[in-house]
């Protein structure tokens, strides 16, 4: 109804055109290939996980994605005797946003760059590593940094989404590719940083893109072979080409305009969740592309399906029910935040509920068989909105949040939302949901239209921060819909939660602190300062009888490209590191890089590099690092997250900036070789503009 179903005669079609040969490119092995067995993870074993909580076998650690863990050694009373057990450190450059999974007695944790690698969850003995080599110069199509959230597992295969947009299907013993296929239309900016979800012997897997002109769906693919089943397109394409769906084609009446030659948006790039008993598959789609409506639909509409929760039928992906959290988005804010299935009584009746607290504002408690709205109250402040209709179940949309034809409103929630896409957890003993939440405020201004430039968002809009964003870690009552407590952080941007039967939140800061929390009040039980701010959620697991608590650390994503980590972690260098813990354990933190200081150029001058000093020279390098670095190395090339910091560059790095920018020479990092975009004189003005740029913050002529 609302997809295409790849007819079963094209499957060996597929499969003999997409199965890749066992070559084991990529693929280098520390120790004996196979020296630790995953275990088959079996569809059975995946639909009862949480029967199985020495595993942890799905991304959000169920199908339900409640990351709730139902070991108890480590509880209030133990939890101060948390130490580390061992570690291990990324070698990419990047944002580390991964949730490991854990089968048999081997981690899988991906890394920057779609990277994946398996360790031995005891020790962290590195038993193989993949790298599926993504042409470094795809980091210019990622809006919100070079990291991937995790892998999936199925029978003895491990699963990865790349940055370029490829489902790779790896041998769990050995990290050697089985099959591999592109997912995406590779002439368009889509990329993927979600984690792939196994439903019923199928991957399914989303993308992003829609801060560029893409238009969102998500696919399923057979397991065994990397064969596409089906895909569902997120919002209306071209009706001249005819709808793929009848559902397509009603949501299309929610359109006006031609959205579709802006892409439309929705892409399907984190969120979901799956309900065996119901076999129901949901999804959380995203923002429009541009984000303006009068641009992308200047009749107005809903605009269906952007900001939606979907419930699709996982054999053919076709659609049950849809509910729009943010009808006729308008301000970036997504319903790709992470959703929780859960049995709540609500007055005096047990409910199958979905939940999620998506980037508007709002708490949303749905029935998740049907799709009606059960209830909704923000969980930060709000003033788009005044609330949620209860009859409607629409937000109650106010006037100062449009801003055509002047600027909006300062408003509240901004654009990073009150809520991304860090973990959410639920812990069905206390009732509660422990997410991160942050407060800022934004103006936006319109725009004539959207203009794209390759490594710059096109959203259609102007925006201004208005205010110093704050952070918070809080737990949240889906029944009375209010906030049970909240704890200020030291930075707006930090990680997701795990919570467990022991009575403990684990959550890692922007800060670099991994914290132990009572779940029943919010007190500080346990905390360890990594140096690394953190914005990745835990697991835990249990080997030999020791209940284990893993977490990843490196700063990045869209929050960690614009704002600098806090308390410890601002003095290093934010290298990505993956850390465990266990009850009794002292081993020693690993030494951290720590961060450069401003240079002293000294004589190094424009001129003596060979450098235009003149203002049109400084201008033109300025708009080329605009469109080709700033994605990466933020304003004026002031990294805060894992990218180097090019203001910091020591003087004999500026002797070969050529060589690494046009030439390569770094790429084995990293960093991507510019000759196919760049000039070596367009270098030279990106390089004369930076040194401008050094010398002004240093306070040198």
């Amino acid at each position: 109804m609302f997809a295409r179903r790849i007819p079963t005669p094209c499957f060996v079609l597929l499969c003999a055109a997409l199965l890749l040969p066992g070559t084991g490119a990529g693929c280098t092995a520390d120790t004996e290939p196979g020296a630790l067995e995953a275990g088959s993870v079996t569809t059975e074993r995946l639909r009862h996980a949480g029967g199985e909580p020495e595993s942890w076998l799905a991304h959000g650690g169920t199908h339900a994605e409640d990351r709730f863990s139902r070991l108890e050694q480590i509880d209030r009373e133990s939890v101060h005797r948390l130490g580390l057990a061992w570690s291990h450190d990324f070698n990419l450059r990047g944002g580390v946003e991964a949730t490991p999974l854990m089968a048999g007695d081997v981690l899988y944790v991906s890394g920057p760059w779609s990277t994946v690698e398996a360790l031995d969850a005891r020790s962290g003995t590195p038993l193989w590593r993949y790298d599926p080599e993504v042409p470094r110069l795809r980091g210019l199509y990622a809006c919100c940094d070079v990291v991937n959230r995790g892998v999936a597992l199925h029978e003895d295969r491990v699963f990865v989404g790349t940055l370029d947009g490829r489902l790779v299907a790896l041998d769990a013993a050995t990290g050697t590719p089985v099959w591999e296929v592109v997912t995406t239309e590779n002439d368009m900016p889509y990329t993927i940083t979600g984690a792939p979800r196994v439903v019923e012997g199928l991957i399914i897997i989303g993308n992003g893109g829609a801060e560029y002109p893409v238009r969102g769906y998500v696919s399923a693919y057979a397991s065994g072979t990397g064969a596409l089943v089906w895909r569902t397109y997120t919002v209306p394409g071209n009706p001249a080409d005819g709808f793929e769906s009848e559902a397509l084609e009603r949501a299309a009446e929610s359109w006006s305009g031609e959205w579709w030659l802006h892409g439309g948006g929705g892409t399907a790039w984190d969120a979901m969740a799956y309900d065996p008993e119901l076999d129901l598959l949901y999804i959380g789609t995203g923002n429009g592309s541009p984000w303006s409506r009068e641009v992308r639909s200047p009749g107005g509409g809903d605009n269906l399906y952007l900001s939606s929760i979907l419930a699709l039928r996982p054999s053919d992906g076709s659609l049950v029910w849809h509910y729009q959290t943010t009808p006729g988005d308008n301000w970036d804010f997504t319903a790709t935040q992470p959703m929780i299935l859960a049995d709540l009584e609500i007055d005096g009746r047990l409910r199958k509920t979905i939940m999620q607290a998506p980037k508007n504002g709002f708490f949303y408690v749905l029935d998740r068989e049907t799709g009606d709205f059960i209830s909704g109250e923000n969980y930060v402040r709000v003033n788009w909105a005044d609330g949620i209709d209860p009859v409607t179940a629409r937000p109650r949309e106010q006037p100062i949040a449009s801003y055509h034809p002047g600027p909006s409103g300062d408003l509240t929630p901004w654009f990073f939302g009150g809520h991304n896409w860090q973990s959410m957890s639920f812990n069905p003993e206390t009732g509660l949901a422990y997410f991160p939440v942050h407060e800022g405020g934004v103006i936006y201004s319109g725009a004539e239209g959207p203009t794209l430039f390759e490594g710059i968002f096109s959203v259609g809009t102007g925006a201004a921060f208005t205010m110093v964003p704050m952070g918070f870690l809080l737990a949240w009552d889906p029944v009375a819909q209010q906030e049970a407590w909240r704890i200020p952080l030291a930075n707006w941007w930090n990680g997701g939660t795990l919570s467990t039967a022991g009575g403990i939140v684990f959550q890692g800061g922007g800060d670099g602190r991994f914290a132990g929390y009572d779940a029943e009040s919010g007190e500080v039980l346990w905390e360890f300062s990594s140096g690394l701010g953190i914005i990745a959620a835990p697991i835990s697991y249990e080997l030999d009888g020791v209940q284990y608590v893993t977490v990843a650390a490196g700063w990045g994503g869209v929050g960690g490209r614009t704002n600098a980590p806090s308390g410890e972690a601002e003095a290093y260098e934010q290298r990505g590191r993956l850390m465990t813990f266990a009850l009794d354990r002292d081993t020693p933190r690993p030494p951290l890089f720590p961060r450069s200081a401003l240079p002293d150029l000294g004589a190094l001058r424009l001129d003596d590099l060979g450098l235009a000093d003149d203002a049109a020279a400084l201008g033109e390098g300025e708009k080329l690092y605009a469109l080709n670095c700033i994605i990466c190395h933020g304003q004026a090339g002031s990294s805060m997250g894992t990218m180097p910091n090019l203001q910091r560059m020591a003087p004999g790095t500026h002797r070969i900036f050529g060589d690494i920018v046009h030439g390569g020479r770094l790429e084995v990092m990293g960093m991507p070789g510019f000759a196919e975009r760049l000039s070596e004189e367009e270098v030279a003005l990106i390089h004369g503009y930076l040194v401008s740029r050094i010398r002004m913050a240093v306070g040198e002529p």
